[in-house]
């Protein structure tokens, strides 16, 4: 039996790897499922922990971009047969989840069973553990839900042992995919604040894509919502001013 550690680099995966080391318990392989899309703050993290943990991180990715799927796939069946591009994923049709990271892991992982796959899940947000039937030759655990650690308590755990992603977890609650559309707009405004080479290249995407960024707004609308707060405030509102960002 194999124990493998699903590892997204995000606080309470990271917590929950840290802890198995502490406790001793039995690690075979780590594994990263790579986007391609996250924030260039979360790959130098992933770094500092397989320094800090001196083992080494297994690093899968699809062949295929987050910006193919979007743009050039072309469906094979179904009433939209022939339509080419995703577009932007939205609650109901969330494709990038299973395109570029369930589908990819479970093809890197269909040759290693029999396995546990260790999964961070905090414990007050079981409503995320996914319902699947279980498999003989796969079994799930949720060590931070069996040991009672919270988001809170994942996080402060890594600050303690000298993670801080680079202040990522400061301007967003999920420090996942950078251009996800179901961000809260309070997320979104930190990303066009303090991040502009992103969001430029967020602009070209949405200006790309058959539908808009969000049902609500596109991604021009949104830099006008959030230019206009901008000017009913004090530049020293913010920690960071947005023409410093840029010269960065």
């Amino acid at each position: 039996m194999k124990h493998i550690v699903s590892f997204s680099g995000g606080k309470d995966s990271t917590a929950m790897l840290l802890m198995m080391i502490e406790k001793d318990m039995p690690i075979d392989e780590i594994i990263f499922c790579d986007t391609g899309m996250e924030f260039p703050a979360m790959h130098r993290h992933i770094n500092r922990v397989e320094k800090y943990i001196d083992r080494e991180i297994t690093r899968i990715k699809s062949k295929k971009t987050f910006e193919y799927f979007m743009f050039d796939y072309v469906k094979k069946k179904g009433k939209n047969k022939g339509k080419k591009g995703r577009g932007w994923p939205d609650s109901k049709i969330r494709w990038c989840t299973g395109a570029l990271k369930t589908d990819i892991s479970q093809q890197y992982l269909a040759n290693k069973k029999p396995y546990t796959l260790y999964i961070g899940i905090a414990a007050d947000e079981q409503k995320r553990i996914l319902k699947k039937k279980e498999k003989k030759d796969i079994f799930r655990r949720y060590p931070l839900i069996e040991w009672g650690i919270t988001e809170r308590q994942a996080l402060q755990y890594c600050y303690d042992r000298g993670f801080d992603w680079e202040g990522l977890y400061k301007l967003f609650d999920r420090v996942s995919c950078w251009c996800c559309p179901l961000q809260p707009l309070r997320e979104l405004e930190n990303l066009y604040l303090y991040f502009p080479d992103l969001w430029e290249r967020l602009k070209e995407m949405d200006k790309r894509a058959f539908n808009q960024f969000r049902a609500d707004y596109s991604v021009e609308q949104l830099e006008q919502r959030f230019e206009k707060k901008l000017k009913n405030y004090s530049v020293s509102f913010f920690p960071i001013k947005r023409k410093e960002a840029e010269k960065k």
